[in-house]
């Protein structure tokens, strides 16, 4: 655990999903099921909560985010959210705007490596959150729709304008962004908004072994890894360059490294402790 924490103690119930921590792996299950696992207001705020407090707890190492049921997330509530939305002043929706941007910020600041386990619509939210993972494992029955277009908002909406072009290219994304139709997994795949399709009942067991390797590796090579490639992608290449130079030099220093050479030498597999 981090020796630099104050008072206030970690969430050991969260109210808007589920957690749960094994072994190194943190899954999320979004579980609204009978709303496709729309998120609420507290949603929302649980989950930019919940990322910032996961790579302090140190019995993390990667994360897994899913949903119950036939569908991952299909965004915000349009009962509980939408419809409040519209007695609000311009002062309170920038609030809540601001917060929505800050869960996604939140996950991509995270050090810790996020798996999105994408079992069925990823919709508006949800299609960005998937998009701040790191992975993306789509089943067969997965989709994505950027909808925002569609409830007259703009396609630009918690960092997704910034996002998408960076995973599809910007032709692609404005497509997306501007039309919100709906993507099958296999053009997902295709686009390279996710990796492989997989079948909806292997979903669980892939995003399962693919967090286990995440978890028993080299976790501070990992987090390194995901906090310079966020940090470069509005850097110039002599800057990039530098950063790497120092960074990696600090690693050559670290336990890891050392474990590796070592266990080469006496060969055998490493015993990584992530520092």
């Amino acid at each position: 655990m981090s020796p630099f924490r104050a008072s206030v103690p970690f969430t050991e119930d969260w109210q808007h999903f589920d957690v749960s921590i094994a072994d190194g792996v943190a899954t999320v299950t979004l579980n609204r099921p009978d709303k496709l696992n729309a998120l609420t207001f507290e949603a929302y705020a649980d989950l930019r909560d919940l990322f910032a407090e996961l790579p302090l707890r140190e019995d993390a190492k990667v994360i897994v985010v899913t949903g119950q049921g036939r569908g991952f997330c299909s965004g915000g509530d349009v009962e509980e959210i939408i419809g409040e939305l519209q007695k609000m002043e311009a002062a309170e929706l920038l609030r809540f705007t601001r917060m929505t941007g800050l869960m996604i910020k939140a996950m991509r600041d995270c050090p810790l490596p996020i798996i999105a386990a994408i079992n069925g619509i990823a919709a508006g939210a949800g299609s960005v959150v998937a998009l701040a993972s790191d992975f993306r494992l789509v089943a067969r029955s997965a989709s994505f729709a950027f909808l925002f277009t569609r409830v007259g908002l703009s396609g630009a909406d918690m960092g997704a304008a910034y996002l998408l072009p960076r995973i599809v290219g910007l032709g692609h994304a404005t497509e997306l962004l501007m039309l919100g139709d709906k993507v099958p997994a296999e053009r997902a795949v295709a686009l390279g908004l996710a990796s492989e399709v997989i079948e909806d009942e292997e979903l669980p067991a892939r995003a399962a072994a693919l967090a286990r390797r995440l978890a028993d590796g080299p976790a501070l090579a990992f987090a390194t890894t995901k906090t310079l490639i966020s940090r470069e992608l509005d850097m110039d290449l002599a800057s990039a360059i530098e950063l790497e130079a120092s960074t990696q030099a600090l690693l050559m220093l670290g336990h890891d490294h050392g474990e590796f050479y070592k266990s080469w030498s006496e060969k055998r597999p490493p015993k990584w402790e992530g520092r």
